[in-house]
């Protein structure tokens, strides 16, 4: 970079180099867009520390870097507070990338992430609810015009293991109920799959698209392809479906943290319980690496450990 820019004009240049790494990770890496979404809001971050410290992105060093992993980790200003080590971590990561990719199109001359090891994540295990546990909250929408919805999108969470973006972003096209397949095609990375629909998550549905999605989507302006629909006609949203599985399983007893992610934390469990291939989990989960199917493996052993620890008459306490 010409060192006569005015500040202005080298953050100008910065902000530029910077959506160019955005299309690359649309475009090349095929990342959605929520996860994109994710890399602004990160180098966000990165960009406030670099105002608040005078230092030029372009042209950071590796102890501005340090710097601003420090202020992450104890919230010094401009951090809005003290970051979690998970979330650091991802931040860290995001920089990461960025560098790596300004220093292969030759827009930079040192990586000042270079030598940066990253926290070390620490590993949660997916927290699953109980099968009986599910089946009570499977009964709680009522038949009556949003219930049969609510309940078609509690059996498809459970019932393909989707994550909450891929079921808001389902159309009636990618429901097959003849075959009993739902198409995924938002799925991360670009990468599509087919899945298959059990008995319960094929009623809830037919029920739901014969007697309830019609008159929905009679309440639209325009023709609305999505399956799943708001009271107004529209494309269910991610906070609308997220409200109604924990307004739901409130009314059914559950703790207080079930998410939409949870009926897909359940769905793997209960699979590798009942003795499903770890590699079989991991195509339906639709997880390009089997090590982020593996840890459903781990909530399993700690379960198969807790029922043997509380049931054997020669391991009880």
């Amino acid at each position: 970079m010409p060192p006569s820019l005015r500040s202005s004009e080298k953050q100008a240049v910065f902000d530029s180099e910077v959506e160019e790494f955005f299309t690359h990770l649309r475009a090349e890496k095929g990342l959605a867009a929520n996860t994109v979404a994710a890399y602004r809001r990160d180098l966000g971050a990165w960009h406030r520390h670099c105002a608040h410290h005078g230092v030029e992105p372009l042209t950071a060093s590796a102890n501005d870097v340090t710097r601003y992993l420090e202020s992450l980790r104890s919230g010094t200003p401009p951090a809005a507070r003290a970051y979690s080590p998970a979330s650091v971590a991802r931040m860290i990561v995001s920089l990461r990338r960025l560098y790596r990719f300004l220093a292969r199109e030759a827009r930079i001359s040192v990586d000042p992430t270079a030598k940066l090891v990253p926290p070390r994540r620490p590993r949660h295990l997916p927290k699953a609810i109980g099968v009986e546990e599910v089946s009570r909250l499977m009964e709680i929408p009522r038949t009556d015009l949003l219930g049969r919805r609510d309940r078609a999108v509690l059996e498809t969470l459970y019932g393909a293991g989707l994550r909450i973006s891929e079921l808001t972003a389902l159309d009636v096209d990618d429901l097959d109920l003849d075959e009993g397949m739902v198409l995924v095609r938002s799925a991360k990375g670009g990468k599509g799959r087919r899945l298959p629909l059990g008995s319960k998550a094929r009623s809830a549905l037919e029920s739901y698209v014969v007697l309830s999605r019609p008159e929905l989507a009679g309440r639209a302006k325009s023709l609305v392809p999505a399956l799943f629909l708001n009271g107004r006609g529209g494309r269910l949203s991610r906070q609308g479906c997220w409200k109604m599985v924990t307004a739901h399983a409130q009314r059914a007893g559950l703790k207080k943290t079930l998410s939409p992610h949870t009926l897909r934390h359940s769905f793997a469990t209960h699979l590798l319980d009942a003795g499903a291939d770890v590699r079989v989990v991991q195509e339906l989960l639709g997880h390009s690496s089997l090590t982020s199917t593996q840890i459903y493996t781990l909530v399993s052993d700690t379960r198969l450990r807790e029922v043997y620890l509380t049931s054997h008459p020669r391991a009880r306490a």
